[in-house]
């Protein structure tokens, strides 16, 4: 899915969604298939496959003018996380596709990191000394979500898409979100927006100075072969 930069709607990178086609069962929601892969133990076997295949996509965007630029970001799993190879994985996934580490970035939950920040700490301190960034997703929805930019290093935050929704109607979520993007740029991280449905949602958000954002109304998912499309 495409991620734009809120000021003027340039395209700055896109984070991978996994999706799964199965031959006689159709379309399987990641809602279920991740959830099955977590608990198996297969996401183990998964997350590197994927990681690998998103460094290899976003290297062939140097052929196009302007892609060289392009991040793309990719999803781990508290598994992936808690079995300590990451930052290895990741080293070998940018060695084998020449992908600068700078345009790579690594997407963990709040529910990751809570309950183990020393190993997160560890672990995505490492990933930083190699130059790829990292980013908190769904950011708010933990019990102590503020608390963790102070023990994990992170480089951005995603404002979880539960708060975009309701911008325009509830007082209560513009205040939390008008708060959450204060608090990050006062720290000097970078602030996403997720699920952005609507024109209106997308301008308070620009005038509150999100600095990215994502969602069908920017930009739906899209295959590999629409993404190429969209970048010529």
């Amino acid at each position: 899915q495409p991620v734009y930069r809120t000021r003027d709607r340039r395209l700055v990178g896109v984070e991978v969604l996994l999706r799964w086609q199965h031959p006689h069962l159709g379309a399987i929601p990641p809602s279920v298939f991740i959830q099955v892969a977590e608990q198996s133990g297969l996401i183990e076997q998964l997350g590197p496959k994927v990681l690998r295949a998103a460094c290899l996509e976003a290297r062939r965007w140097e052929s196009v003018p302007g892609g060289e630029h392009l991040f793309v970001s990719v999803n781990v799993s508290p598994r992936q996380l808690r079995s300590g190879d990451l930052s290895d994985v990741v080293a070998a996934s940018l060695l084998e596709s020449g992908l600068p580490a700078s345009r790579l970035h690594i997407e963990l939950t709040e529910t990751a990191v809570i309950g183990d920040e020393m190993l997160a700490a560890s672990l995505l301190d490492k990933l930083h000394r190699n130059g790829v960034k990292v980013w908190l997703d769904d950011f708010g929805t933990g019990f102590s979500g503020l608390s963790h930019l102070r023990q994990v290093p992170v480089d951005g935050v995603k404002i979880d898409r539960s708060f975009v929704a309701d911008l325009l109607r509830d007082p209560d979520d513009l205040a939390l979100t008008s708060a959450i993007i204060s608090m990050a740029h006062s720290i000097g991280i970078t602030v996403v927006a997720e699920g952005v449905e609507t024109e209106g949602q997308y301008e308070v958000l620009r005038e509150r100075g999100c600095d990215l954002g994502q969602g069908y109304w920017l930009g739906p998912p899209l295959t590999a072969a629409e993404c190429d499309a969209l970048l010529a």
